[in-house]
């Protein structure tokens, strides 16, 4: 049975600086693509950010290009993003998942396992 566990949300000002991780166990973590997705208030889940297997791909949200990194650790079997420059439209919160396969992908089927989530707001 796979676990994925978010950490690391809470509550910042616009311009700051934040790091989730997730951890993940139960299959080999290398095999598996990982992704963020973020939920805002009263908004659809979407996706955010989204690394290969291996670490060498990744894929982002054109909202947050440029200001988040998504990054794994297959040693540790974690991903983190850090969120830098926040906005208050980062606000929600972001599920961390498993992916299907190895590759990159922006679609929430593309993934088969999930977290609880990690609630991270922003003030202006």
């Amino acid at each position: 049975q796979v676990q994925v566990v978010e950490s690391g949300g809470g509550y910042v000002q616009a311009g700051d600086s934040l790091r989730l991780s997730c951890a993940a166990s139960g299959r080999p973590f290398s095999a598996h693509a990982m992704g963020w997705f973020q939920q805002a208030p009263g908004k659809e889940r979407k996706f955010v950010a989204s690394i290969s297997g291996n670490g060498v791909d990744t894929s982002y949200a054109d909202s947050v290009e440029g200001r988040f990194t998504i990054s794994r650790d297959n040693l540790k079997m974690t991903v983190d993003l850090q969120l830098n420059n926040v906005k208050p439209e980062d606000t929600g919160v972001y599920y961390c998942a498993s992916g299907v396969t190895r590759y990159v992908s922006g679609f929430e089927t593309s993934y088969d396992s999930w977290g609880r989530g990690t609630q991270v707001i922003v003030s202006a």
